[in-house]
């Protein structure tokens, strides 16, 4: 096979032969089950380094368009089936945890909380300052339901950058979170008796939203290439998905999958909510694009949430609706009010406009980063075979699972007792046979405050993994 890459001079390297290679696998050039040359011989065939074409499997191999088979090299997925609409960005859900009062020094290992200790506080302070005395009146007049302007605005090229959105300020609303945003989304999209798709495992929060409204869940269980279709006769119209990163097992969604998705809601006349909670904490390669960016503007509401990766205390969420829902939710704001505090939507705007939120991202991905890679060494070594978990170099917390006999409950009350909080895996499934484990967060801790803690998470996993098998 003869593999042809056009460069440019605005791209890295390794980039532009990921984008090549992807057109070529989605065009249907390169056919499902082709196997892709060997990264050396490709590195000679266009003269670039091995590293260069390493990173760009990497990456095809992240977001599913190819897999590698032990011993043989990568073939192309089987994507075939679906075709993608017009993609007008490529870059690169948002999972508010139920406890909404943490310390700024949470125990270990919770899962899923920023470190508030590298929260850039004096930036902040002067960002509030300068707001306060240029601007008084924008800290407490609502100018628009929708959320202030320069906010959207600045939330829209945060978007385009990040996660390859081209979405116009207009169809941007502010809200308190995401929380606040899923329950409004179900408020308008949703009327009771209607099916709603849920990822099995998932967020717990929104099956008790799911019952408030009632609606009929329907259960998506989380496979390989990521949640599962709903059948075509269930009669789902919502569908909520963390398809960059799932919750909680991580893992990203196929891309064949995600257009699946989009394909299954075109036929059935349904929305997709993606939920795209950390997925800027993506520590190899590049960021997983959004399913919204494979959209045409019509099936995705895109949920996303400044509380991961700015501050857990700031309480201001933000919408992408496709342009026919406007209206809709326009409606629902006047019926119900905006429940978005309006004092810190024009500081948060400056402090994206200038440079210092982007910079607080780069800055948090490289100490999560090594924070994870630290974490995943203690795990190897402390536990053995204990206990599984998935190398998903992304998000801020790491599924352990353990055997059936376990009784994950127990467990975590015992590590509880312990002065160490995860939750129990079983928990956030639904229906019979749930998985038994204990999601655990590293992104708050230093390498050396995890080491103490995960000696005694250890010692009592053994010990409930001991018992079972008694």
């Amino acid at each position: 096979m003869r593999t042809q890459i056009h460069y440019t001079k605005s791209a890295p390297l390794f980039e532009q032969v990921y984008e090549s290679l992807g057109r070529q696998i989605m065009s249907g050039e390169m056919a499902s089950g082709a196997r892709l040359p060997p990264s050396r011989e490709l590195a000679r065939e266009l003269g670039v380094s091995r590293s260069t074409i390493v990173s760009a499997y990497d990456q095809l191999a992240a977001e599913g368009y190819i897999r590698a088979r032990q011993g043989s090299g990568y073939y192309v997925c089987d994507i075939e089936p679906v075709r993608p609409p017009d993609v007008k960005g490529r870059a690169p859900a948002t999972q508010p945890e139920p406890d909404r009062s943490r310390p700024l020094h949470p125990r270990p290992f919770t899962p899923g909380v920023p470190d508030m200790r590298l929260f850039p506080h004096a930036k902040w302070a002067r960002h509030l300052s300068r707001t306060a005395k240029q601007s008084a009146e924008a800290m407490l007049a609502e100018e628009d339901g929708f959320g202030h302007p320069r906010l959207r605005a600045a939330i829209a090229g945060h978007l385009a950058s990040w996660r390859g959105i081209a979405a116009d300020p207009d169809r941007i609303l502010i809200t308190a979170g995401a929380g606040d945003a899923l329950d409004l989304s179900l408020r308008v999209l949703a009327s009771p008796g209607d099916g709603i798709g849920l990822e099995r495992p998932g967020y717990r929060p929104m099956l008790n939203l799911a019952q408030l409204y009632n609606l009929r869940p329907e259960w998506l269980d989380v496979e390989e290439e990521g949640a599962a279709l709903p059948g075509e006769a269930a009669g789902v119209k919502t569908i909520i998905l963390t398809p960059s990163h799932q919750f909680p097992l991580g893992g990203a969604m196929s891309t064949g999958r995600r257009l699946a998705f989009l394909q299954y809601a075109a036929r059935n006349d349904s929305i997709v909510i993606e939920d795209d909670f950390d997925s800027e904490f993506r520590f190899s390669g590049r960021p997983i694009p959004a399913m919204a960016s494979l959209d045409d503007g019509r099936r995705v509401v895109y949920v996303g949430s400044f509380s991961k990766i700015f501050s857990s205390g700031l309480k201001i969420g933000f919408m992408v609706l496709p342009e026919h829902l406007v209206g809709d939710f326009n409606t629902a704001l006047r019926k119900y009010g905006s429940r978005a505090s309006v004092a810190p939507q024009l500081p948060l705007a400056t402090f994206i406009e200038e440079g210092e939120f982007h910079r607080h991202i780069r800055r948090m991905r490289r100490i999560y980063g090594e924070r994870r890679e630290a974490f995943v060494g203690m795990l190897h070594k402390e536990l053995g075979n204990a206990a599984r978990f998935s190398d998903n170099p992304a998000g801020m917390q790491i599924a352990l699972e353990l055997a059936d006999g376990v009784d994950d409950v127990r467990l975590s009350k015992a590590a509880q007792a312990a002065g160490i909080a995860c939750s129990p895996l079983s928990t956030y499934y639904d229906g019979p046979r749930p998985k038994q484990g204990l999601l655990t967060g590293f992104s708050a801790f230093a390498p050396e405050e995890m080491e103490e803690p995960l000696k005694r998470l250890a010692a009592l996993i053994r010990g409930a993994v001991t018992a079972s098998r008694e």
